[in-house]
């Protein structure tokens, strides 16, 4: 069976201690995509939507979703991030793609935070479009690198 640093030997839910790690540079990217129809998509980009402009609120959503991981995830550490950025950008012509990157100097990584940034930013675009679209759908939510930490680097295959 493999071992789960968030369970103690019981197998119980515990909050891993951090403490004897060393804080060093931690560097997390995560990726989702909203798929939707190309009228809803040529809605946003054009800013034509009656809840505004789609994407900055997204980012702000984004942003602020990488800053509170911990009140959402139960098990995550606080962390004092030192950078989080949102990016997004039409990748067809019926697809957002959302790519977050946080970065922090600390004992813990940042993977958590990236994931939470794309999926609520995914959500938010969602929530803006519904009533436009709502058979959107928002797919391929993951870790694409990570670098930092013990465990070294990660980078997933295109």
């Amino acid at each position: 069976m493999a071992q789960f640093s968030h369970l103690d030997e019981r197998g119980k839910a515990r909050m891993v201690d951090v403490s004897g790690k060393d804080a060093t540079e931690r560097r997390a990217c995560a990726r989702a995509q909203v798929v939707m129809a190309p009228a809803t998509l040529a809605a946003i980009l054009s800013e034509s939507l009656p809840k505004g402009d789609v994407l900055a609120a997204a980012r702000i959503a984004g942003i602020a979703a990488c800053k509170r991981c911990a009140d959402l995830i139960p098990l995550c550490h606080p962390l004092p991030l030192t950078s989080a950025e949102v990016s997004i950008e039409a990748v067809a012509d019926d697809r957002l793609e959302i790519v977050v990157t946080c970065r922090v100097t600390g004992q813990t990584g940042v993977e958590m935070e990236a994931l939470t940034g794309a999926s609520i930013a995914a959500l938010t675009i969602y929530d803006m479009c519904k009533s436009a679209d709502r058979g959107m759908s928002i797919e391929s939510l993951c870790l694409i690198e990570k670098s930092g930490g013990a465990s070294g680097s990660f980078e997933r295959a295109p």
